[in-house]
């Protein structure tokens, strides 16, 4: 069965980027510079993304799609010109965080849908529709800036499915348990 899996990069302290939404270190990619082929083919392999509004629009909505897969974004606002226009796999949804996973995961196809953003992942937890959590542990401390949980509706209870270390990274996965 497919999952939603918010998957994110995250400094030892909890920060998914500085204040100025940089990324850390000289490149501004510290917390991205980590990649190899498991989890880019796992990146490449859902079917669909929910990302937060602002997530989408640092990334310029991914180029219109994520390796093919369409993009949904929960946004109460109407979304930029060009992905109203220049992006036809990005869906600007108004109705909320439920019906952007339910519409996701219809798209899907039967793959995983990435969720990106740590206000939508958020969200998603609180909603109930999130079922699992991938974190890329960086070994860095920014110090400060956006934390990936800032604020939950309550104590949630994971379950470990695994934990691969990297020189590079930490990559730690969980599933929600309900």
């Amino acid at each position: 069965m497919a999952s939603s899996v918010l998957d994110m990069s995250v400094s030892l302290d909890g920060y998914i980027a500085d204040l100025d939404d940089y990324l850390g270190g000289e490149d501004d990619h510290r917390l991205h510079n980590w990649p190899e082929g498991k989890f880019l083919d796992e990146w490449s392999a859902c079917g669909a993304v929910v990302a937060g509004r602002r997530t989408a629009e640092l990334m310029d909505h991914w180029g219109g799609s994520h390796n093919g897969a369409p993009i949904f974004v929960p946004s109460h606002r109407p979304p930029s010109p060009a992905a109203r226009w220049g992006y036809p796999l990005v869906t600007y949804v108004r109705e909320g965080i439920v019906s952007a996973m339910e519409q996701a995961k219809a798209a899907a196809g039967g793959k995983n849908v990435q969720v990106r953003g740590g206000y939508t992942g958020q969200r998603a937890l609180e909603a109930g529709v999130l079922d699992e959590i991938q974190v890329h542990q960086i070994p860095v401390l920014l110090g400060g800036g956006h934390r990936l949980f800032d604020v939950l509706p309550s104590e949630i209870e994971l379950e470990i499915v695994r934990v691969i270390d990297t020189p590079e990274a930490t990559h730690l996965r969980y599933r929600v348990r309900r």
